[in-house]
């Protein structure tokens, strides 16, 4: 959206987004995804969910901005670029490395979009008086990716998740609720066509149809989210992933118009977070995992789920070397670590 075009406070608004790092600027009225609280219950039902009961505790709230917030009338969507340099799948060539999604390597999107998102919002309010904001990222009952497609910064994909012209797959979204009456943005129009690419890609067949996912069977749920044993039948397709997974993504042809110069500088990887060795990950004790992941998004999942991981990701590795350290991990005081160790173990000892 070109802010010239705009009337005169959404323009400046678009021009304040940007200039506290938002690549993606969009607007989008209170109401318009009426379809979001439907297909939200629909996948509930389905328990395509899994563990993450939160999503339908506050089903409601999340499936309307009105549900949370009955006086909003305008949403500001917001997308902070974390394009990466490098290919995301190069990793899969070196099993003794970890691989840890892209958006996890660099800084805690969750406080640097937070902080860029109240920044906006308290300059749109100096501009507004009498005007109301509430500012929102990931953590609340918001559904951002269907909010930012009405809203013109892209579509969501098959994958489910949103794709950019400009960006590809590659934003941190946020949102600003506010009770102006705000011109809205031309809604995103879906690209997809007959790509199947990221349907195609996942190791986990996490896809029942295109545009749905299960996330039951998603590497990225069952690595962060997931707290106990990962399901033995899908652990070979972890492959040496540890933290998430970038496959759907990272093929999606739409990210060849993806610059890797717009990114934050904030997400900038991580020299211990871009291929961290699997033994050093291995050995990770509650102290090692606050330090060594301090500042990140994996800071939330603890060291119990990282070492798991990291099991599993040995045990796929072939790399007898790490019998030893796997070996003393069946007897960990986590009982979920113990028994990925173990089952580890007994895959490099076939």
């Amino acid at each position: 959206m070109i802010a010239e075009a705009l009337p005169p406070l959404e323009g400046r608004l678009e021009a304040a987004a940007r200039a506290h790092g938002f690549a993606a600027f969009g607007i989008a009225r209170a109401d318009a995804a009426p379809q979001t609280a439907a297909r939200l219950n629909a996948w509930l039902a389905d328990g395509c969910h899994g563990e993450m009961i939160w999503m339908e505790s506050r089903a409601e709230q999340r499936g309307s901005p009105q549900g949370l917030w009955p006086e909003v009338r305008s949403v500001i969507a917001l997308g902070m670029s974390y394009a990466p340099a490098a290919d995301p799948l190069a990793l899969a060539e070196h099993p003794q490395r970890g691989r840890i999604s892209v958006y996890a390597q660099g800084g805690d999107y969750h406080d640097i979009v937070k902080k860029a998102l109240k920044a906006v919002a308290r300059w749109l309010v100096a501009e507004a008086p009498g005007s109301e904001v509430k500012v929102f990222v990931d953590t609340a009952p918001v559904m951002e990716k269907p909010l930012a497609a009405a809203a013109g910064l892209g579509w969501q994909g098959k994958h489910t998740n949103m794709v950019s012209r400009d960006h590809g797959s590659w934003l941190f979204l946020g949102a600003i609720y506010t009770t102006l009456d705000l011109a809205p943005s031309v809604p995103g129009r879906d690209r997809c066509g007959s790509c199947s690419a990221c349907q195609d890609a996942c190791p986990t067949a996490a896809f029942p149809a295109p545009y749905r996912l299960d996330a039951r069977r998603c590497i990225s749920y069952l690595t962060i989210e997931h707290a106990g044993p990962i399901p033995v039948e899908l652990r070979r397709a972890l492959g040496n992933r540890v933290y998430g997974c970038d496959d759907c993504l990272a093929v999606c042809p739409w990210n060849k118009f993806a610059d890797a110069a717009a990114r934050h500088r904030a997400f900038l990887p991580r020299g211990e977070l871009a291929a961290p060795e699997l033994g050093d990950l291995l050995d990770l004790d509650d102290a090692g995992f606050r330090q060594v992941f301090a500042g990140s998004p994996i800071k939330r999942i603890g060291r119990d789920r990282m070492v798991r991981n990291a099991a599993i990701a040995a045990g796929n590795s072939g790399d007898a070397r790490f019998r030893t350290r796997l070996g003393e991990l069946t007897g960990d005081a986590s009982p979920v670590v113990a028994e990925a160790a173990a089952w580890a173990l007994g895959e490099l000892t076939e």
